[in-house]
């Protein structure tokens, strides 16, 4: 799997606004995978979050690091995948440590806890430079 944005999007089923992943920087199939989202003031939730101070939501950080997860899952399975999967985010332990800016580079790092054809446990983190702005636990399923 490569890091271009076509590959990207054939894995995720995510689509303007939600797709939050612009690039895979690092991947070592079913075990780290590491991408990153370049975070503009031209992306559509800074116009009301919040005006004049622009953070990006910490939901959509979430999904960020969700997506991430997404692409560490396929490459795992990548050749035992008939369909285009389904996937279910079914528990979430997260903290927000620091809040993210326009102009910011939003590195995404998962690492597998377990995987398994039918879902996978994974712990995420989120970065801007070396700073840690988010972390959590993600536990999703995956229907075929």
């Amino acid at each position: 799997m490569n890091g271009d944005i076509e590959k990207i999007m054939e894995i995720l089923p995510h689509r303007y606004p939600f797709l939050m992943i612009d690039r895979i920087d690092e991947l070592e199939h079913g075990k780290r995978a590491v991408a990153c989202k370049n975070v503009t003031i031209n992306d559509w939730f800074f116009k009301g979050h919040f005006p004049g101070r622009p953070i990006m939501p910490g939901m959509l950080i979430l999904e960020a690091m969700a997506q991430t997860s997404i692409l560490l899952y396929f490459s795992a399975y990548e050749k035992d995948l008939k369909n285009t999967p389904e996937y279910y985010l079914g528990s979430v332990k997260a903290r927000l440590l620091n809040p993210v800016f326009p102009g910011d580079q939003l590195k995404l790092v998962a690492e597998t806890v377990k995987l398994i054809p039918t879902g996978a446990f994974v712990n995420t983190k989120a970065f801007v430079g070396d700073k840690q702005i988010a972390e959590a636990e993600l536990i999703f399923s995956v229907k075929q």
